[in-house]
């Protein structure tokens, strides 16, 4: 039956020069759904493509079912094929399944269970029945309907070609028709990339019907948590890739219990290395060679002088030989999470706003007058950005948390922008004298990519402050990428350069625009508690449904353009927003 298990053996595979897999093991039996996370680099990708059959590993094995689906970053069609034809053949399988059914059983009808073949022929029919079950082959075509209008395609005209569809039609369309086959074993890199909230619980409630195998990739932690049985975690550890039971709920409350029980251990050596060290040091002057005899000692001193030196020689090299043990096996110390640096933010006295100048309805306003409560550090206005944002109020405090949410094209990164001068904008925007402002765009770009990673962290900060935050202690970047060109970075590093820049010298406003994306689970969950204790205040907008469920703070949600847009808060009123 194809229901088996797809299974890898010692798995290694190098690119650039680099072994990306060393000796990787992995079973993956029949109803596990596995999602493999780990730093981007991490061999994720890299893993499915071998388990898929589309690269061969340079050592190892793996066995795989038959009929193995892979979710592809570009679909294997023609940019000419129409979205009728992509249907039609994830359909093919349940249609052939169908139709030798009708064939076999015509033949069973016409042959007498005593004639030759006849057994052959019914173990025929019972081993197409089972795999027609399995696929549920008499739903195909319902299930085709189903799947589409799930992940938002139920509109697409069915004549399209590809070539005419976005990258997230595509995404979708290559998604969908791998739900229409059910394969006994899938195969998916990313699959919520593209998807909004609604198009990825369809996807997670499809997921966990499945009867097959399942393994995935995701920095989507709220999928993971939905969908995974298991999760495997690629970054780099003694022992090799370790496995968690459950989703990520689970596995987070694992990797806790794993930090304090080494935080634990690295704080008992250190006391014991700090004990021996003491005991070494009193003791070895006890034994001091030019230590005279203290007057309680003077009697009978040279009677046990020896006797009593070599015992307290001996205890010195007790502790000594204990000590230099600890010191060549000691536990090293867990790294700092992620966090922002303290800076005296006084009152939000800086830089001046960074952009392209601000608008002439843009003006300063006071801290605050003689017994009057803070004003906020910017108040916008009956602002609009004709096209892109309508707003009636919004004020930002000077300790806020504010989370923009909405769907594409709503404004959460036109308002970022005006928020930071980088846009002009109708109306009023009011901003406390002396702010310092700090945006981190989707599409990060710098004045100098010739220069390295270090340099311009080092350039941007200067170089007191990048000494008192090193770069490598934020855990943002490989040190192997800190001497590269930043041209010679992806997009994702370099939007970790730019996020590393914002911790080290936090502003007094921060406006982070997708934060998440291009970070790896781990350090989004880092980022994320750092946010609600970081100094001044911060404005994020995000698609992060983890993120979005966790939100501690207020709310803007933004609606299509013309729609009521709404604040919602669980620290403070609702406030004005239209």
């Amino acid at each position: 039956m194809l229901q088996h298990a797809l299974l890898a053996h010692d798995v290694v595979r190098h690119l650039g020069g680099r072994r990306v897999l060393d000796g990787v093991g992995l079973t993956a039996a029949p109803g596990h759904r596995i999602g493999l996370i780990g730093e981007n680099g991490a061999g994720k990708s890299t893993l499915l493509r071998v388990l898929a059959g589309v690269d061969e590993p340079d050592a190892g094995s793996v066995t795989r079912p038959a009929d193995l689906g892979f979710l592809h970053q570009e679909m294997p069609f023609e940019a000419g094929t129409t979205v009728a034809a992509v249907l039609d053949d994830a359909l093919r399988e349940a249609r052939e399944d169908l139709a030798e059914l009708d064939r076999l059983g015509a033949r069973l009808a016409h042959v007498p269970e005593s004639a030759p073949g006849h057994a052959e022929l019914l173990d025929a029919y019972g081993r197409r029945l089972e795999q027609a079950q399995y696929r549920e082959s008499w739903d195909a075509d319902r299930r085709a309907s189903l799947v589409l209008d799930g992940l938002g395609l139920g509109a697409l005209g069915h004549d399209r070609a590809l070539g005419s569809l976005s990258g997230g039609q595509r995404g979708r369309l290559a998604l969908a028709a791998l739900l229409v086959r059910r394969p006994s074993a899938l195969l998916l890199d990313e699959p919520t990339n593209h998807l909004d909230d609604g198009a990825a619980a369809f996807l997670e409630e499809r997921l966990r019907e499945l009867p097959g195998t399942v393994v995935l990739a995701s920095h989507d932690r709220a999928f993971l948590d939905a969908v995974c049985t298991d999760l495997v975690d690629l970054d780099p550890a003694v022992d090799g890739p370790v496995r968690y039971g459950g989703g990520y709920s689970a596995y987070l409350g694992e990797r806790r219990a794993e930090r304090e029980r080494w935080e634990r251990r690295h704080a008992e050596e250190q006391q014991e290395l700090a004990l021996l060290r003491q005991s070494a040091g009193v003791t070895a002057h006890r034994v001091a060679p030019d230590r005279g005899p203290r007057d309680n000692e003077k009697m009978g001193y040279g009677h046990r002088a020896g006797r009593v030196q070599s015992q307290v020689s001996r205890r010195v090299r007790n502790a000594g030989r204990r000590l230099a043990e600890l010191e060549r096996t000691r536990v090293p110390e867990p790294p700092r999470p992620l966090r922002f640096a303290v800076r005296a933010l006084a009152a939000d006295v800086g830089a001046p706003v960074p952009g392209a100048g601000a608008p002439a309805a843009d003006v300063e306003v006071p801290v605050a007058d003689a017994g009057e409560a803070p004003r906020p550090l910017v108040s916008l206005r009956d602002v609009r950005v004709p096209g892109r944002l309508v707003l009636d109020a919004l004020e930002v405090a000077s300790t806020d948390r504010l989370l923009v949410t909405g769907g594409n094209g709503t404004g959460k990164s036109t308002l970022l922008a005006v928020l930071a001068g980088h846009l002009a904008a109708e109306g009023t925007v009011r901003r406390r004298p002396g702010l310092t402002v700090g945006l981190l765009t989707q599409d990060t770009v710098f004045d100098r990519p010739d220069r390295t990673v270090r340099d311009t962290y080092r350039l941007a900060l200067g170089a007191a402050r990048a000494e008192e935050v090193p770069l490598g202690s934020l855990g943002l970047l490989n040190p192997a990428d800190l001497d590269k060109p930043v041209d010679r970075l992806s997009v994702g590093q370099r939007r970790r350069l730019a996020l590393a820049l914002l911790v080290a010298d936090p502003p007094g406003l921060l406006l982070l625009d997708e934060p998440t994306n291009h970070l790896s689970p781990r350090l989004c969950d880092e980022l994320e508690e750092a946010l609600g204790t970081g100094p001044g205040a911060i404005v994020l907008a995000s698609h992060d449904r983890w993120l979005r469920r966790r939100w501690q703070g207020r709310e803007l949600r933004l609606g299509p353009a013309g729609s009521t847009r709404y604040c919602t808060s669980a620290q403070s009123p609702v406030s004005m927003v239209m």
